[in-house]
């Protein structure tokens, strides 16, 4: 027996008739009948015999929920339980009801005489007593008859059955290609179609990035000194603006920046400052020592030169301006920006199973007066900054749409007698195969898995193993279920000599063991 009640809720007008079909489909379990809370029905005790005989026929435990004084009346002569409400009905425990109403001898009329009063006229119509041979037997006979009925009871009623088996479990795997849109009203689950919803929040965001652009400013001279050598006995004079290069690779060139007198003498020398040529300037005339070897000129017979340190100074002076591309980046990454805010603010507005597609995410809306850069192309700054409103929408799917959608076609795909069972259904949202922003239509992919096995209806199943032998019980599950690979059923038997199923079906227990898929 079920714990949890069936509810049948009477109508204005209902008879016993029909509480009585309603019974016969709830055979072996406890119902709770409700009497409507405006006016009454089944008024009259012979309605309540009636339906209580059709309930004990189908093992149905009954009780009732009224107000109704004369229906609680009845109820209570036929020992029903009555409860005012259905949550007390749920507390409070049920009577056993009995299709008779029965006298006790506290009931009799108050003059019925004494069984020793009637004593002396019964002994004037009561015939010859029989002889004491013929009451033993008389007395044998019934008690054999007694006997012979209990044992076709306890025939019927005491053996017990518990059957096992297996049933075929297997694993379903379905993938749907799904359209959603903003036009579509209803699911259509055999188009695969679901409405979607269009989502839109106007949002603002500032960002701020490094410019790249360039202002050349001019390059500075590298400057140095180099050593004259004087290579003959006589006084050199060396003027400025005398060249001096290095040999190795392209030529660095420089230029004496004062007029020097060199003394006469082989192997006299003197330092000059130098500084760099303009075809040599910027960052090229920082040469190392040693490399400023070669005169330029009349003097390169008479002098050697070297520098004894390398130069220095030489540099290409620019400086940071904002450029079109750094604009074109910043408003890019701001668009992004804007996007992945918007996406952030618009889950609250969503239900549990409402998701957004990311793929949708754009921005609906901007303007020249939402877009504010801090500096224009060209001017000098070593950051940029935009302070940018736009509207961003996107479009949103209800997901227990696509599994309706999904679970349809898995149902579809599973034989009569089977079922998915609901515990193991999975689902799984796949890839988006295509947006089109303008007719607010998606297509994407949803994937479903479940486990499927064979419907068994316990109730139907005992019936039709009643009375049959071990052997014809074991053949018909065999026959009749989808068993797992490799397993048979067993029928243990209570008394196990007994070698047939019990004829009462409620007397037999179902056992279904399951094994993973």
């Amino acid at each position: 027996m079920a714990d949890r009640p069936e509810y049948i809720q009477l109508e204005a007008g209902e008879d016993a008739a029909s509480v009585r079909d309603r019974l016969s489909f709830l055979r072996g379990r406890r119902v709770l009948l409700i009497w409507p809370e405006e006016g009454t029905v089944l008024t009259r005790k012979l309605d309540l015999v009636l339906i209580q005989r059709e309930a004990m026929r189908r093992a149905i435990r009954l009780a009732l929920v009224t107000h109704d004084p004369q229906v609680i009346h009845h109820a209570e002569e036929l020992n029903i339980s009555t409860f005012e409400t259905i949550g007390s009905s749920e507390r409070s425990r049920w009577k056993r009801g009995r299709a008779k109403v029965f006298t006790t001898r506290f009931q009799r009329p108050k003059d019925e005489p004494e069984p020793d009063e009637l004593m002396e006229v019964a002994s004037r119509v009561r015939g010859e007593t029989p002889s004491r041979r013929r009451r033993i037997l008389g007395r044998l006979a019934i008690i054999l008859v007694i006997l012979l009925v209990l044992a076709g009871a306890a025939y019927v009623v005491l053996p017990s059955a518990i059957v096992t088996f297996t049933p075929a479990q297997s694993r379903i795997e379905i993938e749907a290609e799904i359209t959603a849109g903003t036009n579509i009203q209803t699911v259509d689950v055999e188009n695969r179609f679901v409405p979607a919803t269009r989502l839109s929040v106007q949002i603002e965001d500032t960002g701020t990035i490094e410019t790249t652009g360039q202002q050349e400013l001019g390059d500075t001279l590298a400057t140095g000194s180099v050593v004259f050598v004087n290579q003959t006995n006589e006084a050199i004079a060396i003027p400025a603006g005398t060249t001096v290069t290095t040999s190795a690779g392209t030529p660095i060139q420089f230029r004496t920046v004062q007029d020097v007198e060199l003394a006469a003498g082989l192997g006299l020398q003197i330092e000059v400052p130098i500084e760099a040529l303009p075809t040599s300037q910027g960052e090229a005339g920082n040469v190392d020592s040693g490399l400023i070897n070669t005169v330029v000129g009349p003097l390169s017979s008479r002098v050697t030169v070297r520098n004894i340190a390398p130069t220095a100074g030489g540099a290409t002076q620019s400086r940071r301006v904002v450029s079109s591309a750094d604009q074109e980046r910043l408003l890019a990454t701001l668009r992004q920006q804007l996007q992945a805010r918007a996406y952030v603010e618009m889950q609250p507005r969503l239900n549990e199973t409402q998701f957004i597609i990311l793929e949708t995410v754009h921005i609906a809306e901007e303007r020249s007066d939402w877009t504010t850069f801090s500096a224009q192309i060209g001017d000098t700054t070593d950051t940029l900054s935009l302070t940018m409103r736009a509207v961003v929408e996107a479009v949103a799917v209800d997901e227990q749409f696509g599994r309706q959608i999904v679970y349809a076609q898995m149902s579809n795909q599973i034989a009569v007698g089977q079922f998915i069972k609901p515990e193991t259904v999975a689902y799984e949202r796949g890839a988006v195969s295509d947006v089109n922003l303008q007719n607010g239509q998606i297509v994407f992919t949803m994937r479903g898995s479940g486990v499927v096995t064979e419907q068994i209806n316990a109730e139907q199943l005992r019936d039709r193993l009643a009375g049959r032998t071990i052997n014809d019980a074991t053949a018909f599950l065999v026959n009749e279920i989808h068993l797992a690979e490799g397993t048979l059923p067993s029928v243990a038997l209570t008394p196990d000599w007994l070698g047939q199923m019990p004829l009462l079906p409620m007397r037999i227990t179902i056992q279904i063991i399951e094994t993973p898929a």
